[in-house]
């Protein structure tokens, strides 16, 4: 099992992270539904008032967990994924993406 990490950076100003993510919760459904996927889910900061905390409010971190690296490759080439990349091109700077697997 795969825990994938993507950071995803959008442009300066909540519209522009609110319109991301309203396009991932069209997408969620699809997503869970695809072979090998056992998570996907699309986080932001919250604002714990704790000393110790970073935050970055133009950021969306999806936590997803795919079954292989095949599976995550399948994903990336729907339908539904490629319709989001359109739709979200004008919102999202940059993507980075970790892909990790447990370490003990």
């Amino acid at each position: 099992m795969l825990t994938v990490i993507a950071e995803i950076r959008t442009r300066p100003g909540a519209h522009h992270r609110q319109a991301v993510l309203d396009q991932f919760a069209k997408i969620i459904p699809t997503v869970l539904a695809e072979e090998g996927c056992h998570g996907y889910a699309p986080l932001v900061d919250v604002n714990a008032q704790v000393s110790f905390q970073s935050t970055a409010p133009d950021s969306i971190v999806m936590l997803e967990q795919w079954e292989s690296v095949p599976h995550l490759e399948a994903h990336l080439q729907t339908p539904h994924m490629k319709a989001w990349s359109e739709a979200v091109k004008g919102d999202v700077l940059e993507t980075h993406i970790r892909i990790l697997e447990q370490g003990v």
